[in-house]
């Protein structure tokens, strides 16, 4: 299998090279009867080669000439093997300078089963096609005879193929959410009493709640979440949201109006009103990266776990939706909100140093990370900070790469 599946990528790669053409675009056929290249052999991640290489995200727009417009990273190797703990966006960091330039670049493989997913064991080469770079997929031994399951949304990763982002952060995010859009709230189940009339749940005691939109059945669990305080627009001061504060979890035990549950953990009071969100979440992880189709400004409105300092993989909602374009898989650059400075030179009439008669002047934005949405609302967005080369704070600013 492994011999029939290199010689339908070598047909695949007639008139390729592995090395870019030096002079204008060639399509000139080669007798070569293996791919060849060198492959990055050792147990690091992509993510962690990628660091080692000093390759990442550029603040300078304009892509190498001789690449056929797509940025590549300073060391792309030929080839590279995928290894458990991958992320699709660290592969692309080990190709690209910028990894959103991947649709660019990936070459669907017709005679793979389901080719948009990547495996452990598969190996990437780097390949020029009309003087163009182009990564194809060569499966690896794990795969056997090519079969697999078909991709399925659900709330875990699709088996065995790596996902586009780490799928533990965002499960923990999505199954507990911190932020709840209005609709969200309006819809969502509510608890309408609780057993004995305990206000701090512990495991095995007992929830009634009401509002269940069918089909629910015995076993589903639940999240209890408390509506907290109201989520504005930086921008002009809307509520978009609420914050979510997270009070147990429960399993269902029985149906009807009330619904019965049995609390599974507690971690703080639960009241009547509190909502209900199902724990089983959907996420679904198998986008690529890429730019929004149209420009997007906007800014990071709140921040999961209510830290200060935003750090790579920190969650972070932002103040702009499906509604401004946003889709999830859509990447967009963060940048400082800097506070105005004052131009004293005039230096006043009265006190040298009174800033009455100082000019306001704002700074220069400076570009701070990398931002992937992987869940869009009406108006708002989740995402994941994917990159920080400095502090990130709430209210900074994130637009088009």
């Amino acid at each position: 299998m492994q011999r029939h599946t290199l010689a339908l990528l070598v047909i695949t790669l007639a008139g390729c090279q592995t090395k870019p053409p030096p002079a204008p675009p060639a399509t000139a056929a080669t007798g070569e009867t293996s791919i060849q290249g060198t492959v990055v052999g050792d147990d690091r991640t992509a993510m962690e080669a990628a660091t080692a290489s000093g390759s990442g995200a550029s603040t300078t727009p304009l892509p190498p000439a001789d690449t056929g417009g797509v940025p590549l990273a300073p060391n792309a190797p030929d080839s590279y093997t995928v290894k458990k703990g991958d992320t699709l966006w660290g592969i692309a960091k080990v190709f690209l300078r910028d990894p959103w330039y991947w649709p660019e670049i990936w070459q669907v493989n017709p005679q793979v089963q389901n080719p948009h997913l990547i495996y452990p064991g598969d190996t990437l080469h780097l390949v020029y096609v009309n003087g163009r770079p182009r990564l194809l997929l060569q499966p690896g031994m794990q795969r056997g005879n090519g079969a697999r399951v078909e991709p399925r949304v659900r709330s875990e990763p699709i088996e065995g193929a790596i996902t586009t982002i780490p799928y533990e952060t965002v499960a923990a995010f999505m199954g507990k959410p911190a932020v709840l859009e209005k609709e969200q709230i309006r819809t969502a189940p509510h608890v309408l009493a609780t057993r004995d009339s305990h206000v701090i749940m512990s495991e095995g005691n007992t929830v009634y709640a009401t509002g269940f939109s069918p089909p629910l059945e015995v076993g589903a669990t639940y999240n209890v979440m408390r509506v907290g305080d109201a989520l504005r627009d930086p921008d002009d001061n809307r509520i978009l949201g609420y914050s979510g504060i997270y009070t147990g979890s429960g399993r269902v035990t029985r149906l009807g109006d009330p619904t019965t549950l049995i609390m599974t953990e507690s971690a703080r009071e639960t009241y009547p009103g509190d909502k209900l969100f199902a724990g089983d979440v959907v996420v679904p992880l198998d986008f690529i990266p890429s730019p929004p189709k149209a420009a997007v400004h906007g800014r990071i409105m709140a921040v999961y776990d209510g830290v200060t300092v935003i750090g790579q993989y920190e969650v972070v909602i932002i103040n702009r939706g499906s509604r401004a374009g946003l889709a999830p898989g859509n990447v967009l650059a963060v940048l400082s909100a800097s506070d105005p400075v004052y131009d004293n030179s005039a230096k006043g009439f009265a006190n040298p140093t009174s800033m009455v008669f100082a000019r306001k002047v704002y700074l220069p934005d400076e570009r701070t990370g990398t931002f992937m949405v992987f869940k869009t609302f009406d108006q708002m967005s989740y995402g994941l900070i994917m990159e920080a080369k400095d502090i990130i704070h709430v209210a900074d600013k994130v637009e088009s790469p």
